[in-house]
């Protein structure tokens, strides 16, 4: 099990290098315009996921900035967003390569953000919804860079596995 979420936070980097590439070819208005999307613009997209990894890992390591708001933008500028998303995927990577089985199918508790209550679960499924929140909301901002008539990269795990990074995995 630990080899398969190891191969998730590479791909996960991998999917994320590749989006905020064609992300950094906006303009600053692109960036930031609501093209209807769940949480409108690009900006929105790309900073609620970085706001939901922060929040995952502060429940899985009681370590880091937790933001209160799903909606919350913890950075304007493009630049900044892309750091910080760096930084946070190396981040992911470290903390999964830390993990064993045992820990794997332990359980820890948490607080939600919304409608606030004590949830207990096992790590492994709520690592696995991490991984799948990232690739849902990397949809939204596929479809962001469509709406603006920016060519979206192909972010399937498929094109993965035939990379450098992935091939190990496959």
């Amino acid at each position: 099990m630990k080899r398969h979420f190891e191969m998730m936070a590479a791909y996960n980097r991998w999917a994320n290098e590749l989006l905020y590439q064609a992300a950094a070819e906006l303009t600053p208005d692109e960036f930031s315009q609501d093209t209807g999307a769940f949480f409108g613009s690009m900006k929105g997209t790309l900073n609620h996921i970085l706001v939901a990894d922060r929040i995952w890992m502060r429940r899985f390591t009681g370590e880091g900035d937790a933001p209160t708001r799903l909606d919350a933008i913890l950075h304007n500028a493009f630049p900044a967003l892309k750091l910080s998303r760096e930084a946070e995927d190396r981040r992911i990577i470290e903390w999964v390569d830390s993990l064993d089985e045992n820990a794997l199918e332990g359980r820890f508790s948490y607080m939600t953000v919304v409608n606030p209550r004590t949830i207990s679960q096992r790590l492994a499924p709520a690592l696995t919804h991490l991984f799948n929140h990232q690739t849902h909301h990397r949809g939204h901002a596929h479809m962001i860079l469509s709406v603006l008539g920016q060519e979206p990269p192909s972010l399937d795990l498929i094109y993965f596995y035939r990379t450098a990074a992935g091939r190990d995995y496959a």
